[in-house]
Parts: C-alpha cells; structure tokens; sequence
C-alpha cells in the first residue's frame, strides 16, 4: 500500500513542474522575432482563380517594412500564359515587380512564382499593393501587405 502512494507522489512530483514550466520553443529568438505571413486572393467572374494570387511576406514585429519572399501567380481555365507581378507603394505609382514570366500548366491551370523561402526580397512599407496579371487579361488578383 506505502508503494502505490510512493509511486503516486512521485509521478505527481514529476509532472507538476512540467505543468507550470513556461513552453520553451526550439525556434532560436531570432527567429521568432518575425512575423511571417502569407496573403492570397482570387479575381475574375466565375468559380475559380482567374488570376489567382498568393504573396509570402514578413516583418519584424513592431516594424513597418514588409519583406517579400515570393509572389506566387496562377490561373484556370487556360493551357498556357505568360505573367507578371505588380507593386505599388501607398501614395506612388504602379511599378513592375518581376518581369513577364511563363506559367507553366498543372492540370487545370497555369502557374509561376518569383522568389524563394526565407527573409529575403525587397521590401516595401506596410500597406503596399502587390498584384498579379496575365498577358492579354485585364482582371488583376491583389493583396495589400498588413
């Protein structure tokens, strides 16, 4: 009987300070001091992405510049299509943020991205517009950076 209420105790000695102890990430601080995001949008009449658009981008908590790691641009209903990324900062123009580039099909729809993984690319201030559109249509997909 003293062995049960042994083993009782110390198993409740065990856990207990798992319990209160904060969670601990593996994530180094670094990292955990961005903020990372992904904005997606569809455009165009009808059910399905025609354009379609999809932006990866981070910050550092509490600032106000976003990076943007990729931009990714896909559309339905078409076999092939060339497309490119648009960028406009608050109070400016329009300006091209990746050049025309072919989508290439799968299945149903054509895709193509520009960029890559992690906390690179150019930056642009909170509120940015960045779109996608495809050569000979004139419905662009949109986010704005938050």
């Amino acid at each position: 009987m003293n062995r049960k209420i042994i083993t009782a105790v110390a198993l409740a000695a065990a856990l207990v300070p798992v319990a209160i102890a904060p969670t601990v990430s593996a994530e180094p601080a670094a990292v955990r001091a961005y903020v990372d995001t992904r904005a997606n949008d569809c455009a165009g009449p009808g059910s399905g992405c025609r354009p379609g658009i999809v932006v990866h981008h981070w910050h550092r908590r509490g600032a106000q510049a976003r990076g943007v790691g990729w931009v990714y641009a896909s559309r339905e209903g078409v076999r092939s299509g060339t497309a490119r990324w648009l960028v406009k900062k608050p109070a400016a123009a329009w300006k091209v943020g990746g050049s025309w580039k072919r989508a290439h099909r799968v299945g149903s729809f054509v895709e193509t991205s520009w960029g890559r993984d992690g906390h690179t690319g150019p930056k642009y201030p909170r509120n940015t517009r960045i779109c996608v559109e495809f050569r000979g249509l004139s419905t662009k997909a949109c986010v704005t950076l938050k």
